[in-house]
């Protein structure tokens, strides 16, 4: 098995997922090609560099529906011998993009690929593809089907926490994602998208709220209370899975759950020869993957047993990880895993993550392990692990290290 080295990670900015947000304009295609111009020009790769394009997106129809991954390539400057593979694993696209990427290298299948991914969501609404799971009643009533927000505030419920636990949690993101574009933190990793005539359409996260409080997000109604409580009721449906416990406690809102924004991210990866070959210097390197089913109920569990699994396959112990991407899709799912592992607060998301700047569903795991490289180069520590929860019941998990 060879040595898997991250040579590049970067990301768009993430525009707000509406009519009016700054990239409403631009097409999923459009944003995947930029990224993977991006990696060629940033590193210098000319004609078939990379084997392969392994590209996220959860949201597989209309625009984004053919094998986006083929398509982006065929649009943007890479040689096309260079293939595409377009991937689905919910909100872990992204991050399994690239760990697919890391074992096919290991594995000796070539030298080298690009792997990240997209959503367009403000253009290509989630859900739009109408999946077996939500929709049909033989597979949905059997496994108890809830959206994920009743998941979400199914873990509150049982694990005991507050709504001012996940509002505080949320103010803390928007202050460091804030501090940290103030700081520069995201220079090396921003690509601006621009227009055809060259003029910056998008160059920062225009989702964030900065000054958002506690007041702020007291004053706002829960979003899946109404979703849970009237019919059909989902919290009866939940209820029926855990009837340990009496109701549940819809503590979760805008300002505490993942913004609905427009955003791609790509990550180069190669083995040392090809490092070699191409005058590129390692910046990281994958150590370990993991994935792994969990409760599709619940749904949102999957990044403490994954990174259970990651941790006893590699031999490590949680005080082994110096810093944590853990991606707040909702609040009780970062929550969750600093309850589990006694893990300090200090150490994850530590310049903000999803509710503050957006979750661009397919894009996302790849924007938190560039983010985790980069807080690793800048904070001078060791070895990060990256993780998200999955729609259905999955967890995908990463380990890297600074090189």
């Amino acid at each position: 098995m060879q040595d898997v080295f991250i040579y590049d990670a970067a990301r768009t900015p993430r525009g707000k997922g509406r009519k009016d947000g700054s990239l409403h304009e631009v097409t999923a295609l459009r944003l995947s090609a930029l990224m993977l111009d991006a990696m060629a020009d940033r590193n210098n790769l000319d004609g078939h560099a990379v084997e392969d394009v392994i590209w996220g997106n959860v949201t597989q129809v209309g625009e984004q529906g053919a094998c986006l991954a083929r398509s982006a390539v065929l649009a943007s400057r890479l040689d096309e011998r260079i293939p595409g593979l377009a991937i689905n694993r919910f909100c872990a696209s992204g991050l399994e993009a690239v760990n697919l990427a890391a074992n096919q290298i290991a594995g000796g299948a070539g030298r080298a690929y690009i792997a990240g991914g997209v959503e367009c969501m403000s253009r290509v609404p989630m859900g739009s593809d109408g999946g077996a799971i939500a929709v049909d009643p033989s597979l949905a009533i059997e496994q108890y089907f809830v959206p994920q927000g009743i998941g979400a505030d199914i873990i509150a419920t049982k694990y005991g926490f507050t709504r001012d636990d996940a509002d505080a949690l949320a103010v803390t993101s928007q202050a460091r994602a804030q501090a940290a574009w103030q700081a520069g933190k995201f220079s090396r990793a921003i690509v601006p998208v621009l227009d055809v005539n060259g003029l910056t359409i998008l160059d920062h996260d225009e989702y964030m709220r900065p000054g958002t409080d506690m007041q702020a997000l007291g004053a706002l109604k829960p979003s899946f209370k109404d979703q849970g409580e009237v019919m059909p009721g989902f919290d009866a449906v939940a209820l029926q899975r855990y009837p340990e416990l009496e109701r549940i406690n819809h503590i979760h809102h805008a300002g505490n759950s993942s913004g609905i924004v427009d955003g791609a991210a790509a990550v180069l990866l190669g083995n040392a020869e090809f490092g070699r070959a191409h005058g590129l210097r390692p910046r990281g390197r994958i150590r370990a993957t993991a994935k792994i089913g969990t409760d599709p109920t619940i749904m949102l569990t999957g990044p403490v047993p994954v990174t259970q699994k990651i941790l006893a396959e590699t031999g490590m112990q949680i005080s082994d990880i110096d810093l944590f991407e853990v991606n707040e899709a909702f609040a009780s799912v970062v929550l969750l895993f600093e309850q589990a592992f006694g893990v300090d607060h200090a150490q994850v998301n530590i310049n903000g993550g999803s509710i503050a700047m957006g979750h661009p569903l397919g894009a996302t795991g790849a924007m938190i392990l560039g983010t985790l490289l980069d807080n690793l180069e800048q904070e001078d520590k060791s070895t990060g692990l990256a993780t998200l929860c999955i729609g259905s019941g999955m967890g995908v998990a990463t380990i890297i290290e600074r090189v």
